[in-house]
């Protein structure tokens, strides 16, 4: 999944997330990646991130990945439609699945 987001300056990566049969999550974010651990039952959610591979970024890109783990791990509720799946919190995040 790609977040539904505008790109930041000077950047064309978008954050992304793959989520296994199990709940397993892989992030890849615009500029830090690690591991987290999705349990849903029915449209509850819980996201428990792991750690997270600092990778020298530069601080506004840096505060944006905490922010949006911040915001995945304050998430209490989930709902698909269509190609988009949004976690339900106090930031809303929408994330388009990649249908390639």
């Amino acid at each position: 999944m790609t977040l539904d987001v505008a790109r930041q300056g000077g950047s064309k990566r978008l954050p992304t997330m793959e989520i296994g049969d199990n709940g397993e999550a892989v992030l890849e974010l615009w500029c830090k990646a690690g591991k987290g651990q999705f349990s849903v039952a029915g449209n509850t959610v819980i996201f428990v991130a792991g750690r997270l591979e600092d990778r020298a970024c530069a601080p506004a890109r840096a505060q944006a990945d905490d922010d949006l783990i911040a915001a995945l791990s304050e998430a209490a509720t989930w709902k698909r439609q269509g190609d988009f799946v949004s976690f339900i919190g106090a930031k809303p995040l929408r994330f388009r699945l990649n249908t390639n």
